[in-house]
């Protein structure tokens, strides 16, 4: 078993015990500095990455590999990737990025094709002068996502 396939064990083993916490990257670089990026349905916790955490460092043998390890959970500005994160960010606001437009719009469905979204737009009125606000939904499919990120309002 390569040093990286006993990482990826270790990790699932580790993620088995959590099921409410997901990985959302794993880099091992060649200097074998293991970097591991988790998110949670409910969020990440201290103690959710310290467990994942001793899950593959105690299981490891630093005579045999010297390596370091990083887990974090995924930042504010980390875009989205996964379903399952979407899924939890329903009711915020998300800036999509398409090939085309960038969407600034609230998540309200989530399914295993496509995210629904509603936003606010002023257009021009269909008769007469000046514009009117319109209430926009569309259903975006996933593979029209270049990056979603959940915008912070204060």
């Amino acid at each position: 078993m390569t040093f990286k396939e006993k990482v990826v064990a270790l990790l699932n083993d580790g993620l088995a015990e959590k099921p409410a916490v997901f990985l959302i990257d794993l880099t091992i670089t060649d200097s074998q500095k293991i970097i591991v990026t988790l998110d949670g349905d409910e969020g990440v916790t201290l103690q959710d990455c310290m467990d994942i955490s001793r899950a593959i460092e105690n299981n490891l043998d630093r005579e045999e590999h010297d390596f370091s390890l990083e887990v974090s959970s995924a930042g504010v500005s980390t875009p989205l990737n996964m379903a399952r994160q979407y899924k939890k960010n329903i009711g915020r606001v998300l800036k999509i990025k398409t090939a085309t437009d960038t969407i600034e719009a609230k998540l309200v469905a989530v399914n295993d094709d496509f995210i629904t979204l509603i936003w606010s737009a002023r257009e021009p009125k269909k008769i007469g002068k000046g514009k009117e606000t319109v209430e926009k939904n569309l259903e975006l499919p996933y593979k029209e996502i270049k990056e979603a990120i959940v915008t912070i309002t204060f």
